[in-house]
Protein backbone atom coordinates (compact mmCIF):
# COMPACT_ATOMS: atom_id res chain seq x y z
CA UNK A 1 0.00 0.00 0.00
CA UNK A 2 3.26 2.25 0.14
CA UNK A 3 3.68 1.97 -3.24
CA UNK A 4 -0.53 2.95 -3.77
CA UNK A 5 0.28 6.07 -1.52
CA UNK A 6 3.26 7.08 -3.94
CA UNK A 7 1.24 6.16 -7.30
CA UNK A 8 -1.57 8.42 -6.19
CA UNK A 9 0.47 11.12 -4.80
CA UNK A 10 2.74 11.99 -7.16
CA UNK A 11 1.34 12.41 -10.77
CA UNK A 12 -1.61 14.43 -8.07
CA UNK A 13 0.71 16.39 -6.26
CA UNK A 14 1.96 18.08 -9.59
CA UNK A 15 -1.66 19.25 -9.96
CA UNK A 16 -0.70 21.36 -7.23
CA UNK A 17 1.55 23.29 -8.56
CA UNK A 18 4.18 24.27 -6.42
CA UNK A 19 6.77 21.70 -6.86
CA UNK A 20 9.77 19.82 -9.37
CA UNK A 21 8.55 18.91 -12.37
CA UNK A 22 10.42 15.96 -12.30
CA UNK A 23 9.14 12.59 -10.22
CA UNK A 24 12.56 12.62 -8.31
CA UNK A 25 11.94 15.50 -7.23
CA UNK A 26 8.54 14.75 -6.13
CA UNK A 27 9.85 11.80 -4.04
CA UNK A 28 12.05 14.20 -2.64
CA UNK A 29 9.80 16.65 -0.95
CA UNK A 30 7.78 13.78 0.21
CA UNK A 31 10.69 12.33 1.58
CA UNK A 32 10.48 14.86 4.89
CA UNK A 33 6.65 14.27 5.08
CA UNK A 34 7.26 10.55 5.26
CA UNK A 35 9.73 11.08 7.75
CA UNK A 36 8.34 12.89 9.97
CA UNK A 37 5.03 11.06 9.93
CA UNK A 38 7.25 8.15 10.70
CA UNK A 39 8.21 9.89 13.88
CA UNK A 40 4.82 11.16 15.04
CA UNK A 41 4.07 7.73 14.67
CA UNK A 42 6.62 6.57 17.23
CA UNK A 43 5.68 8.63 19.33
CA UNK A 44 2.21 8.25 19.66
CA UNK A 45 2.97 4.53 19.86
CA UNK A 46 5.08 5.59 22.53
CA UNK A 47 3.10 7.69 24.66
CA UNK A 48 -0.23 5.67 24.27
CA UNK A 49 -3.84 7.31 23.78
CA UNK A 50 -2.92 10.82 22.04
CA UNK A 51 -4.78 11.68 18.71
CA UNK A 52 -2.21 10.61 15.76
CA UNK A 53 -3.70 13.50 13.59
CA UNK A 54 -3.94 16.14 16.31
CA UNK A 55 -0.23 15.24 17.09
CA UNK A 56 0.51 15.32 13.38
CA UNK A 57 -1.14 18.87 13.24
CA UNK A 58 1.08 20.07 16.35
CA UNK A 59 4.47 18.73 13.89
CA UNK A 60 3.52 20.79 10.91
CA UNK A 61 2.77 24.01 12.81
CA UNK A 62 6.55 23.06 14.65
CA UNK A 63 7.76 22.92 11.28
CA UNK A 64 6.03 26.01 10.48
CA UNK A 65 7.26 28.17 12.83
CA UNK A 66 10.84 26.99 12.75
CA UNK A 67 10.43 27.66 8.82
CA UNK A 68 9.15 31.29 9.51
CA UNK A 69 11.78 31.92 12.40
CA UNK A 70 14.99 30.20 10.53
CA UNK A 71 14.11 30.02 7.17
CA UNK A 72 14.84 26.50 7.26
CA UNK A 73 12.83 23.16 7.23
CA UNK A 74 11.49 24.09 3.73
CA UNK A 75 8.75 21.59 2.44
CA UNK A 76 8.29 22.70 -1.06
CA UNK A 77 4.88 20.73 -1.17
CA UNK A 78 2.02 23.23 -0.80
CA UNK A 79 -1.75 22.21 -0.41
CA UNK A 80 -4.16 23.74 -2.53
CA UNK A 81 -8.08 24.35 -3.00
CA UNK A 82 -8.24 21.93 -6.16
CA UNK A 83 -5.58 19.16 -4.09
CA UNK A 84 -7.86 19.01 -0.88
CA UNK A 85 -11.07 19.15 -2.98
CA UNK A 86 -10.11 16.89 -5.81
CA UNK A 87 -7.15 14.52 -4.61
CA UNK A 88 -7.46 14.19 -0.50
CA UNK A 89 -10.83 14.54 0.10
CA UNK A 90 -13.03 11.78 -2.17
CA UNK A 91 -11.34 8.86 -0.60
CA UNK A 92 -12.01 10.48 3.14
CA UNK A 93 -15.32 11.01 2.57
CA UNK A 94 -15.97 7.35 0.20
CA UNK A 95 -14.40 5.20 3.44
CA UNK A 96 -16.37 7.22 6.40
CA UNK A 97 -19.14 6.94 4.23
CA UNK A 98 -18.75 3.25 3.25
CA UNK A 99 -18.42 2.17 7.10
CA UNK A 100 -21.34 4.13 8.49
CA UNK A 101 -24.33 1.61 9.30
CA UNK A 102 -26.72 2.99 6.59
CA UNK A 103 -29.52 1.61 9.30
CA UNK A 104 -28.22 3.74 12.11
CA UNK A 105 -27.35 6.72 9.68
CA UNK A 106 -31.50 6.25 8.88
CA UNK A 107 -32.76 6.24 12.23
CA UNK A 108 -31.02 9.40 13.16
CA UNK A 109 -31.61 11.41 9.77
CA UNK A 110 -33.90 13.97 11.31
CA UNK A 111 -31.54 15.67 13.99
CA UNK A 112 -28.83 14.80 11.23
CA UNK A 113 -30.67 16.66 8.50
CA UNK A 114 -31.94 19.39 10.66
CA UNK A 115 -28.23 20.30 11.67
CA UNK A 116 -26.87 20.11 8.71
CA UNK A 117 -29.10 22.32 6.73
CA UNK A 118 -31.15 24.24 8.67
CA UNK A 119 -28.40 24.59 11.38
CA UNK A 120 -25.80 25.42 9.20
CA UNK A 121 -27.44 28.54 7.42
CA UNK A 122 -29.11 29.91 10.33
CA UNK A 123 -25.66 29.72 12.16
CA UNK A 124 -24.71 31.11 9.16
CA UNK A 125 -26.71 34.08 9.17
CA UNK A 126 -25.57 34.49 12.88
CA UNK A 127 -22.35 34.70 12.61
CA UNK A 128 -22.00 36.89 9.25
CA UNK A 129 -24.23 39.61 11.54
CA UNK A 130 -22.47 39.29 14.43
CA UNK A 131 -18.97 39.59 12.55
CA UNK A 132 -19.87 42.65 10.47
CA UNK A 133 -20.24 44.11 14.17
CA UNK A 134 -17.72 42.73 15.48
CA UNK A 135 -14.55 42.09 12.99
CA UNK A 136 -15.72 45.16 10.90
CA UNK A 137 -16.22 43.65 7.85
CA UNK A 138 -18.69 44.23 5.46
CA UNK A 139 -21.84 41.90 5.92
CA UNK A 140 -20.92 39.99 2.45
CA UNK A 141 -17.39 39.53 3.51
CA UNK A 142 -18.68 38.38 7.61
CA UNK A 143 -20.86 35.80 5.72
CA UNK A 144 -18.52 34.65 3.51
CA UNK A 145 -16.14 34.05 6.52
CA UNK A 146 -18.92 32.37 8.41
CA UNK A 147 -19.69 29.68 5.60
CA UNK A 148 -16.29 28.53 5.19
CA UNK A 149 -15.74 28.24 9.02
CA UNK A 150 -19.16 26.88 10.05
CA UNK A 151 -19.48 23.44 8.47
CA UNK A 152 -18.11 20.89 10.26
CA UNK A 153 -15.07 19.16 9.01
CA UNK A 154 -16.35 15.18 8.58
CA UNK A 155 -12.02 14.42 7.79
CA UNK A 156 -11.40 15.79 11.39
CA UNK A 157 -14.26 14.44 12.90
CA UNK A 158 -14.13 10.81 11.55
CA UNK A 159 -10.21 10.56 12.40
CA UNK A 160 -10.94 11.90 15.91
CA UNK A 161 -14.40 9.16 16.71
CA UNK A 162 -12.30 6.55 15.53
CA UNK A 163 -9.27 6.82 17.75
CA UNK A 164 -11.52 7.81 20.25
CA UNK A 165 -13.80 4.58 19.83
CA UNK A 166 -16.82 6.69 21.15
CA UNK A 167 -20.49 5.43 21.20
CA UNK A 168 -22.20 4.39 18.05
CA UNK A 169 -24.82 6.59 17.95
CA UNK A 170 -22.69 9.58 18.71
CA UNK A 171 -20.40 8.73 16.18
CA UNK A 172 -23.45 8.97 13.76
CA UNK A 173 -25.01 11.85 14.80
CA UNK A 174 -22.19 13.84 14.79
CA UNK A 175 -20.38 11.91 11.39
CA UNK A 176 -23.64 12.12 9.72
CA UNK A 177 -23.78 16.18 9.89
CA UNK A 178 -20.05 16.77 8.98
CA UNK A 179 -20.50 14.22 5.76
CA UNK A 180 -23.61 16.23 4.75
CA UNK A 181 -23.24 19.83 5.81
CA UNK A 182 -20.22 20.18 3.60
CA UNK A 183 -22.47 20.19 0.88
CA UNK A 184 -24.62 23.47 1.80
CA UNK A 185 -21.88 24.80 3.00
CA UNK A 186 -19.87 24.74 -0.23
CA UNK A 187 -23.05 26.15 -2.28
CA UNK A 188 -23.43 28.62 0.39
CA UNK A 189 -19.63 29.69 0.30
CA UNK A 190 -19.99 29.76 -3.85
CA UNK A 191 -23.39 31.98 -4.20
CA UNK A 192 -21.52 34.51 -1.46
CA UNK A 193 -18.13 34.07 -3.04
CA UNK A 194 -19.88 35.16 -6.38
CA UNK A 195 -21.46 38.48 -4.63
CA UNK A 196 -18.13 39.17 -3.51
CA UNK A 197 -16.41 38.84 -6.68
CA UNK A 198 -19.18 41.31 -8.29
CA UNK A 199 -18.53 44.13 -5.57
CA UNK A 200 -22.41 42.97 -5.07
CA UNK A 201 -24.35 45.05 -2.29
CA UNK A 202 -25.53 42.63 0.14
CA UNK A 203 -28.82 44.04 -0.40
CA UNK A 204 -29.26 41.89 -3.37
CA UNK A 205 -29.01 38.62 -1.47
CA UNK A 206 -31.37 39.35 1.26
CA UNK A 207 -34.23 40.27 -1.67
CA UNK A 208 -36.66 37.55 -2.38
CA UNK A 209 -34.94 36.74 -5.63
CA UNK A 210 -31.79 36.52 -4.12
CA UNK A 211 -32.93 34.56 -1.06
CA UNK A 212 -34.94 32.19 -3.74
CA UNK A 213 -32.32 31.77 -6.13
CA UNK A 214 -29.96 30.65 -3.38
CA UNK A 215 -32.81 28.50 -1.92
CA UNK A 216 -33.05 26.99 -5.40
CA UNK A 217 -29.05 26.45 -5.58
CA UNK A 218 -29.23 24.75 -2.53
CA UNK A 219 -31.84 22.21 -3.41
CA UNK A 220 -30.75 21.60 -7.11
CA UNK A 221 -27.04 20.92 -5.63
CA UNK A 222 -27.92 18.63 -2.98
CA UNK A 223 -30.75 16.71 -4.82
CA UNK A 224 -28.27 16.74 -7.90
CA UNK A 225 -25.45 14.97 -6.04
CA UNK A 226 -27.81 12.42 -4.27
CA UNK A 227 -29.22 11.50 -7.46
CA UNK A 228 -25.31 11.61 -9.32
CA UNK A 229 -24.36 9.24 -6.15
CA UNK A 230 -27.25 6.73 -6.22
CA UNK A 231 -26.64 6.57 -9.93
CA UNK A 232 -23.19 6.14 -10.04
CA UNK A 233 -23.37 3.53 -7.41
CA UNK A 234 -25.82 1.14 -8.18
CA UNK A 235 -23.62 1.31 -11.78
CA UNK A 236 -20.80 0.19 -10.05
CA UNK A 237 -22.69 -2.25 -7.59
CA UNK A 238 -24.22 -3.81 -10.83
CA UNK A 239 -20.53 -4.54 -12.05
CA UNK A 240 -19.36 -6.38 -8.66
CA UNK A 241 -22.60 -7.93 -8.42
CA UNK A 242 -21.63 -10.51 -11.08
CA UNK A 243 -17.89 -10.31 -10.38
CA UNK A 244 -15.79 -11.72 -8.08
CA UNK A 245 -12.22 -10.53 -8.18
CA UNK A 246 -11.10 -9.06 -5.48
CA UNK A 247 -8.58 -6.75 -6.59
CA UNK A 248 -10.89 -5.51 -9.80
CA UNK A 249 -13.03 -4.42 -7.12
CA UNK A 250 -11.07 -2.65 -5.28
CA UNK A 251 -10.08 -0.41 -8.53
CA UNK A 252 -13.75 -0.40 -9.15
CA UNK A 253 -14.01 1.22 -5.93
CA UNK A 254 -11.67 3.85 -6.15
CA UNK A 255 -12.64 5.05 -9.47
CA UNK A 256 -15.94 4.91 -7.73
CA UNK A 257 -14.71 7.79 -5.23
CA UNK A 258 -13.02 9.97 -7.71
CA UNK A 259 -15.56 9.47 -10.08
CA UNK A 260 -18.34 10.53 -8.16
CA UNK A 261 -16.82 13.53 -7.26
CA UNK A 262 -15.39 14.57 -10.26
CA UNK A 263 -18.92 14.21 -12.72
CA UNK A 264 -21.26 15.33 -9.99
CA UNK A 265 -18.80 18.74 -8.96
CA UNK A 266 -16.72 19.27 -12.29
CA UNK A 267 -19.23 18.03 -15.35
CA UNK A 268 -22.43 18.56 -13.56
CA UNK A 269 -22.19 21.47 -11.09
CA UNK A 270 -23.98 19.76 -8.75
CA UNK A 271 -22.59 18.65 -5.01
CA UNK A 272 -19.87 16.35 -5.30
CA UNK A 273 -18.92 16.02 -1.44
CA UNK A 274 -22.95 14.73 -1.21
CA UNK A 275 -22.40 12.48 -4.39
CA UNK A 276 -19.62 10.85 -2.87
CA UNK A 277 -21.04 10.20 0.47
CA UNK A 278 -24.28 8.42 -1.40
CA UNK A 279 -21.88 6.39 -3.25
CA UNK A 280 -19.89 5.29 -0.43
CA UNK A 281 -23.23 4.38 1.84
CA UNK A 282 -24.89 2.54 -0.94
CA UNK A 283 -21.28 0.53 -1.41
CA UNK A 284 -20.28 -0.06 1.83
CA UNK A 285 -24.14 -1.29 2.71
CA UNK A 286 -25.98 -2.84 -0.31
CA UNK A 287 -22.42 -2.99 -2.00
CA UNK A 288 -20.61 -5.23 1.06
CA UNK A 289 -23.76 -7.37 2.02
CA UNK A 290 -24.75 -8.38 -2.07
CA UNK A 291 -21.97 -7.67 -4.42
CA UNK A 292 -18.89 -8.89 -2.08
CA UNK A 293 -17.24 -11.90 -1.43
CA UNK A 294 -15.75 -12.14 2.16
CA UNK A 295 -12.25 -12.14 0.61
CA UNK A 296 -13.14 -9.10 -1.35
CA UNK A 297 -15.52 -7.08 1.75
CA UNK A 298 -12.20 -7.93 3.63
CA UNK A 299 -9.46 -6.28 1.02
CA UNK A 300 -11.67 -3.21 -0.32
CA UNK A 301 -12.45 -2.02 2.81
CA UNK A 302 -8.84 -2.75 4.21
CA UNK A 303 -7.67 -1.05 1.06
CA UNK A 304 -10.38 2.10 1.64
CA UNK A 305 -8.82 1.99 4.95
CA UNK A 306 -5.17 1.62 4.37
CA UNK A 307 -5.66 5.12 1.89
CA UNK A 308 -7.97 6.79 4.12
CA UNK A 309 -4.89 6.46 7.10
CA UNK A 310 -2.17 7.68 4.29
CA UNK A 311 -4.15 10.99 2.94
CA UNK A 312 -5.08 11.54 6.67
CA UNK A 313 -1.68 11.81 7.75
CA UNK A 314 -1.03 13.79 4.94
CA UNK A 315 -3.20 16.36 4.98
CA UNK A 316 -2.72 16.68 8.82
CA UNK A 317 0.63 17.07 9.01
CA UNK A 318 0.47 19.60 5.73
CA UNK A 319 -1.97 21.71 7.22
CA UNK A 320 0.84 22.80 10.11
CA UNK A 321 3.50 22.49 7.64
CA UNK A 322 1.44 25.59 5.47
CA UNK A 323 -0.49 27.30 8.65
CA UNK A 324 0.75 31.02 8.38
CA UNK A 325 2.26 31.38 11.16
CA UNK A 326 3.21 35.35 10.39
CA UNK A 327 -0.31 36.03 9.60
CA UNK A 328 -1.65 34.45 12.32
CA UNK A 329 0.70 36.48 14.79
CA UNK A 330 -0.65 39.95 12.68
CA UNK A 331 -3.99 38.79 12.98
CA UNK A 332 -4.20 37.63 16.75
CA UNK A 333 -6.74 39.82 17.96
CA UNK A 334 -9.67 38.99 15.11
CA UNK A 335 -8.48 35.16 15.90
CA UNK A 336 -9.52 35.69 19.14
CA UNK A 337 -12.67 37.46 18.55
CA UNK A 338 -13.57 34.66 16.33
CA UNK A 339 -13.11 31.83 17.83
CA UNK A 340 -15.71 32.34 21.04
CA UNK A 341 -17.83 33.46 18.15
CA UNK A 342 -17.96 30.61 15.65
CA UNK A 343 -18.05 28.27 19.32
CA UNK A 344 -21.46 30.51 19.97
CA UNK A 345 -22.83 30.13 16.72
CA UNK A 346 -22.58 26.91 16.95
CA UNK A 347 -24.01 26.40 20.26
CA UNK A 348 -27.33 28.81 18.99
CA UNK A 349 -28.31 26.09 16.80
CA UNK A 350 -27.21 22.57 18.57
CA UNK A 351 -29.27 23.20 21.68
CA UNK A 352 -32.51 25.05 19.97
CA UNK A 353 -32.61 22.75 17.00
CA UNK A 354 -32.15 19.53 18.76
CA UNK A 355 -34.86 20.82 21.47
CA UNK A 356 -37.30 20.79 18.60
CA UNK A 357 -36.71 17.63 17.21
CA UNK A 358 -36.49 16.21 20.47
CA UNK A 359 -40.19 16.54 20.64
CA UNK A 360 -41.13 14.84 17.68
CA UNK A 361 -38.16 12.28 17.04
CA UNK A 362 -37.60 9.30 18.65
CA UNK A 363 -35.09 8.06 20.14
CA UNK A 364 -34.17 11.78 21.80
CA UNK A 365 -30.46 13.60 21.51
CA UNK A 366 -29.68 13.38 25.70
CA UNK A 367 -27.88 17.09 26.48
CA UNK A 368 -24.96 15.34 27.25
CA UNK A 369 -24.77 14.13 23.48
CA UNK A 370 -25.13 17.80 22.77
CA UNK A 371 -22.47 19.10 24.47
CA UNK A 372 -19.73 16.56 22.81
CA UNK A 373 -22.21 17.63 18.96
CA UNK A 374 -21.54 21.51 19.77
CA UNK A 375 -17.28 20.96 20.76
CA UNK A 376 -17.43 17.81 18.55
CA UNK A 377 -17.98 20.11 15.24
CA UNK A 378 -14.41 20.70 14.32
CA UNK A 379 -13.49 22.76 11.40
CA UNK A 380 -10.44 21.64 9.63
CA UNK A 381 -9.65 20.11 5.47
CA UNK A 382 -13.34 21.96 4.12
CA UNK A 383 -12.87 25.74 5.41
CA UNK A 384 -9.01 25.62 4.75
CA UNK A 385 -9.73 24.49 1.25
CA UNK A 386 -12.50 27.18 0.53
CA UNK A 387 -10.29 29.85 1.98
CA UNK A 388 -7.33 28.66 -0.33
CA UNK A 389 -9.81 29.13 -3.31
CA UNK A 390 -10.02 32.79 -2.98
CA UNK A 391 -9.02 34.87 -5.39
CA UNK A 392 -6.31 37.68 -5.68
CA UNK A 393 -8.06 40.06 -7.52
CA UNK A 394 -12.41 40.73 -7.95
CA UNK A 395 -13.83 41.25 -10.98
CA UNK A 396 -12.79 44.63 -10.95
CA UNK A 397 -8.96 44.32 -10.96
CA UNK A 398 -9.14 45.46 -7.36
CA UNK A 399 -7.97 43.20 -4.25
CA UNK A 400 -9.86 40.46 -3.08
CA UNK A 401 -11.69 42.27 -0.06
CA UNK A 402 -9.76 41.46 3.27
CA UNK A 403 -7.87 38.45 1.39
CA UNK A 404 -5.13 37.71 4.05
CA UNK A 405 -7.66 38.48 7.30
CA UNK A 406 -9.68 35.62 6.16
CA UNK A 407 -7.07 33.10 5.77
CA UNK A 408 -5.55 33.70 8.83
CA UNK A 409 -8.61 33.46 11.06
CA UNK A 410 -10.06 30.22 8.99
CA UNK A 411 -6.30 28.48 9.60
CA UNK A 412 -6.35 30.17 13.54
CA UNK A 413 -10.33 29.06 14.31
CA UNK A 414 -8.88 25.81 12.49
CA UNK A 415 -6.09 25.26 14.52
CA UNK A 416 -7.91 25.77 17.99
CA UNK A 417 -10.75 23.78 16.40
CA UNK A 418 -8.65 20.60 15.89
CA UNK A 419 -5.84 21.20 18.83
CA UNK A 420 -8.04 22.82 21.59
CA UNK A 421 -11.43 20.81 21.02
CA UNK A 422 -9.46 17.51 19.61
CA UNK A 423 -7.38 16.86 22.38
CA UNK A 424 -9.97 17.76 24.71
CA UNK A 425 -12.53 15.52 23.28
CA UNK A 426 -12.04 12.17 25.28
CA UNK A 427 -11.69 14.06 28.69
CA UNK A 428 -15.08 15.86 27.33
CA UNK A 429 -16.57 12.54 27.35
CA UNK A 430 -15.14 10.66 30.07
CA UNK A 431 -16.55 13.90 31.66
CA UNK A 432 -19.92 13.47 30.85
CA UNK A 433 -19.85 10.08 31.19
CA UNK A 434 -20.42 8.89 27.86
CA UNK A 435 -18.58 5.17 27.86
CA UNK A 436 -16.57 4.84 24.70
CA UNK A 437 -15.98 1.65 23.15
CA UNK A 438 -15.33 -0.75 25.96
CA UNK A 439 -12.43 -3.40 26.79
CA UNK A 440 -15.12 -6.17 26.35
CA UNK A 441 -15.63 -4.55 22.78
CA UNK A 442 -11.87 -4.51 21.98
CA UNK A 443 -11.50 -7.70 22.82
CA UNK A 444 -14.45 -9.29 20.70
CA UNK A 445 -13.43 -7.56 17.36
CA UNK A 446 -10.37 -8.83 18.28
CA UNK A 447 -11.18 -12.60 19.07
CA UNK A 448 -13.95 -11.89 15.63
CA UNK A 449 -10.82 -10.82 13.72
CA UNK A 450 -8.91 -13.35 14.49
CA UNK A 451 -11.66 -16.37 13.39
CA UNK A 452 -11.84 -15.10 10.76
CA UNK A 453 -8.60 -15.39 9.73
CA UNK A 454 -7.93 -18.63 11.12
CA UNK A 455 -11.17 -19.90 8.81
CA UNK A 456 -9.41 -17.92 5.61
CA UNK A 457 -6.65 -20.21 6.33
CA UNK A 458 -8.23 -22.82 6.34
CA UNK A 459 -9.50 -22.65 3.22
CA UNK A 460 -6.97 -21.51 1.79
CA UNK A 461 -5.07 -24.95 3.01
CA UNK A 462 -8.25 -26.85 1.42
CA UNK A 463 -7.89 -25.38 -1.51
CA UNK A 464 -4.03 -26.19 -1.97
CA UNK A 465 -4.41 -29.73 -0.60
CA UNK A 466 -6.93 -30.14 -3.31
CA UNK A 467 -4.70 -28.38 -6.01
CA UNK A 468 -2.26 -31.07 -4.81
CA UNK A 469 0.37 -27.70 -3.89
CA UNK A 470 0.17 -28.99 -0.07
CA UNK A 471 1.21 -33.06 0.97
CA UNK A 472 -1.82 -34.57 2.67
CA UNK A 473 0.75 -35.14 5.76
CA UNK A 474 1.29 -31.39 6.27
CA UNK A 475 -2.03 -30.37 5.92
CA UNK A 476 -3.23 -32.95 8.57
CA UNK A 477 -0.93 -31.18 10.86
CA UNK A 478 -1.82 -27.40 9.61
CA UNK A 479 -5.61 -28.20 10.36
CA UNK A 480 -4.51 -29.78 14.06
CA UNK A 481 -3.41 -26.62 14.91
CA UNK A 482 -5.89 -24.32 13.23
CA UNK A 483 -8.86 -25.93 14.11
CA UNK A 484 -7.96 -26.47 17.71
CA UNK A 485 -7.41 -22.26 17.70
CA UNK A 486 -10.26 -22.42 16.15
CA UNK A 487 -12.37 -24.09 18.93
CA UNK A 488 -10.68 -22.12 21.51
CA UNK A 489 -11.73 -19.16 19.89
CA UNK A 490 -15.69 -19.97 19.55
CA UNK A 491 -15.13 -21.12 22.92
CA UNK A 492 -13.88 -17.77 24.50
CA UNK A 493 -16.05 -15.78 22.17
CA UNK A 494 -19.30 -17.38 24.05
CA UNK A 495 -17.64 -17.29 27.47
CA UNK A 496 -17.23 -13.11 26.59
CA UNK A 497 -20.84 -12.69 25.58
CA UNK A 498 -22.26 -14.91 28.32
CA UNK A 499 -20.23 -12.67 30.67
CA UNK A 500 -21.58 -9.36 28.90
CA UNK A 501 -25.31 -9.75 28.27
CA UNK A 502 -25.53 -6.29 26.42
CA UNK A 503 -22.61 -7.15 24.41
CA UNK A 504 -24.35 -10.32 23.32
CA UNK A 505 -27.39 -8.52 22.50
CA UNK A 506 -26.07 -5.83 20.07
CA UNK A 507 -24.11 -8.11 18.26
CA UNK A 508 -27.37 -10.41 17.97
CA UNK A 509 -29.12 -6.74 16.54
CA UNK A 510 -26.16 -6.07 14.03
CA UNK A 511 -26.73 -10.58 13.39
CA UNK A 512 -30.62 -9.98 12.58
CA UNK A 513 -30.38 -6.61 10.35
CA UNK A 514 -28.29 -8.46 8.55
CA UNK A 515 -30.36 -11.72 7.72
CA UNK A 516 -33.37 -9.44 7.25
CA UNK A 517 -31.73 -7.60 4.69
CA UNK A 518 -30.86 -11.05 3.16
CA UNK A 519 -34.73 -12.18 3.32
CA UNK A 520 -35.76 -9.03 1.52
CA UNK A 521 -33.25 -9.58 -0.93
CA UNK A 522 -34.55 -13.59 -1.71
CA UNK A 523 -38.34 -12.70 -1.17
CA UNK A 524 -37.53 -9.92 -4.31
CA UNK A 525 -35.60 -12.60 -6.44
CA UNK A 526 -38.56 -14.83 -5.72
CA UNK A 527 -41.18 -12.60 -7.38
CA UNK A 528 -38.86 -11.53 -9.83
CA UNK A 529 -38.15 -14.89 -11.15
CA UNK A 530 -42.12 -16.01 -10.70
CA UNK A 531 -42.17 -18.39 -8.01
CA UNK A 532 -44.57 -16.18 -6.16
CA UNK A 533 -46.99 -13.84 -7.11
CA UNK A 534 -46.14 -9.98 -6.32
CA UNK A 535 -49.33 -9.89 -3.67
CA UNK A 536 -47.40 -12.31 -1.59
CA UNK A 537 -44.48 -10.97 -2.20
CA UNK A 538 -45.97 -7.83 -0.93
CA UNK A 539 -47.34 -9.42 2.30
CA UNK A 540 -44.11 -11.45 2.56
CA UNK A 541 -41.87 -8.14 2.55
CA UNK A 542 -44.48 -6.30 4.84
CA UNK A 543 -43.88 -8.52 7.45
CA UNK A 544 -39.94 -8.49 7.00
CA UNK A 545 -40.45 -4.79 7.08
CA UNK A 546 -42.10 -5.44 10.36
CA UNK A 547 -38.93 -7.83 11.83
CA UNK A 548 -36.65 -4.87 10.94
CA UNK A 549 -38.71 -2.29 12.62
CA UNK A 550 -38.83 -4.05 16.13
CA UNK A 551 -35.11 -4.85 15.41
CA UNK A 552 -34.41 -1.20 14.89
CA UNK A 553 -36.11 -0.42 17.90
CA UNK A 554 -33.77 -2.59 20.05
CA UNK A 555 -35.65 -5.70 20.49
CA UNK A 556 -34.92 -8.96 19.39
CA UNK A 557 -37.08 -11.36 17.07
CA UNK A 558 -35.53 -14.39 18.14
CA UNK A 559 -34.80 -15.79 21.48
CA UNK A 560 -32.61 -18.21 23.02
CA UNK A 561 -34.96 -21.67 22.69
CA UNK A 562 -38.14 -20.56 21.57
CA UNK A 563 -39.42 -18.62 18.69
CA UNK A 564 -39.18 -15.13 18.86
CA UNK A 565 -42.09 -13.99 16.23
CA UNK A 566 -44.96 -15.83 14.86
CA UNK A 567 -44.97 -15.11 11.34
CA UNK A 568 -47.62 -15.43 8.79
CA UNK A 569 -47.12 -18.31 6.89
CA UNK A 570 -48.10 -20.10 10.47
CA UNK A 571 -51.58 -18.09 10.66
CA UNK A 572 -52.52 -19.21 6.89
CA UNK A 573 -51.09 -22.89 7.39
CA UNK A 574 -53.26 -23.23 10.49
CA UNK A 575 -56.27 -22.44 8.51
CA UNK A 576 -55.88 -24.84 6.22
CA UNK A 577 -55.59 -27.82 9.51
CA UNK A 578 -52.29 -27.96 9.60
CA UNK A 579 -50.11 -28.31 12.45
CA UNK A 580 -47.48 -25.74 12.87
CA UNK A 581 -46.72 -24.19 16.15
CA UNK A 582 -44.19 -23.49 16.82
CA UNK A 583 -42.00 -24.76 19.77
CA UNK A 584 -41.87 -23.23 22.43
CA UNK A 585 -43.24 -20.40 24.06
CA UNK A 586 -44.30 -17.94 20.66
CA UNK A 587 -44.62 -14.23 21.73
CA UNK A 588 -47.22 -13.56 18.67
CA UNK A 589 -47.35 -9.91 17.08
CA UNK A 590 -49.74 -8.69 15.60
Amino acid sequence: MELGFVSVAVPLLQHAGEQGPTIEGLLVDLLPIAIIAAAVGVFVAKVGRFPYTIALLLAGILVSIGRFATDAFAIDIALSHDLILLVLLPPLLFEGAATTDFERLRRNLTPVLALAVVGLIVSVVLLGVAGNYVFGFPLLVSLLFASMILPTDPVSVLALFKELGAPDRLSVLVEGESLINDGVGVVLFSALLALVEADAASEELFTPAGLGTLAVDIVVVSLGGLAVGLLLGYAVYSVMYNLDDHMTEIVLTLILAYGSFLVAEHYLHVSGVIATVVAGLFIGNRGAEYAMSPRTKISVFNSLETLAFLVNTFIFLMIGVTTPVNQLVRHAPLILLAIPLVLAARAAVVYPITAVVNRFNQPTVSRSYQHVMLWGGLHGSIPIALVLGLPATIEGGGPFPYREELRAMVFGVAAFSLVVQGLTMERLLDGLGIITRSDAEELYELLVGRRRAVTAALEAAERLKNQGDLPREVYQDFTNEYEQEQTELQETIASLLSKNPELRHERLLVGERQVLRREKSAILDAVRSGVITDDVGDRLMDEVDLKLDQVQGGDSTVETGEEGYAEFWRTRASEFGLDVEPKGDARVND
